[in-house]
């Protein structure tokens, strides 16, 4: 599954931070089973590209499978390698990013000026990422949104909870990076899902 329908179908990226690869498929299965279409194993987590390498061979073309905090190039063809097909990072870095588009691969890096994200565009990125959002606002977004190109899908990350996700796509958020509100490391599969579903809800709900 490509960036932009899996993206479509649900704008909502699980970032599994602190995952283990013995545990990424039932976590896996009840964020696929409530509807995400797009999952972020940090590099920082342990053993990231064996659980990388489950969730690719287990979802095929039913979600897209991704890297977080990806911060060299090196590691952008680790990711790709082990099945990985999205690269997401914190930061600003054209050179990660160009790697990324040249690998056929969708970026999703960090932004937080107008600056970086004009930077992170020139450099080939696929979408932007407002992160810490919990620094910015609405405010924040909605005149960002006034000058970055509108059509580039802006993502939403940090500090977001299902209840709180109205005012930032009223000012222009297309969807939403989550984590800790959803998965926390040692969550057990049930608590997971039940978050999961009332992300999928309130994304999905009539504005």
């Amino acid at each position: 599954m490509d960036f932009a329908p899996a993206f479509a179908a649900c704008p909502l990226i699980a970032i599994l931070r602190g995952i283990r690869p013995d545990e990424v498929e039932a976590i896996g299965d009840v964020l696929v089973e409530a509807g995400f279409t797009l999952i972020e194993v940090p590099l920082n987590s342990p053993d990231p590209f064996t659980s990388i390498a489950t969730l690719a061979k287990r979802y095929g073309d039913r979600a897209m499978i991704g890297a977080g905090t990806v911060l060299t190039v090196g590691d952008v063809g680790r990711v790709q390698d082990a099945g990985g097909r999205m690269i997401i990072s914190p930061n600003t870095n054209p050179d990660v990013i160009r790697a990324t588009a040249t690998r056929g691969m969708a970026s999703l890096p960090g932004y937080f000026t107008p600056s970086e994200g004009f930077a992170a565009l020139a450099a080939g990125a696929t979408a932007l990422k407002l992160f810490p959002a919990e620094a910015a606002s609405p405010g924040v977004l909605k005149a960002q949104r006034a000058v970055l190109p509108k059509d580039v899908p802006m993502l939403v990350v940090g500090g977001v909870a299902p209840d709180t996700m109205t005012p930032w796509l009223a000012a222009g958020a297309n969807g939403f990076g989550l984590g800790s509100a959803l998965y926390k490391a040692g969550d057990d599969a049930t608590k997971v899902g039940a978050a999961a579903r009332a992300f999928v809800a309130a994304i999905h709900q009539p504005r």
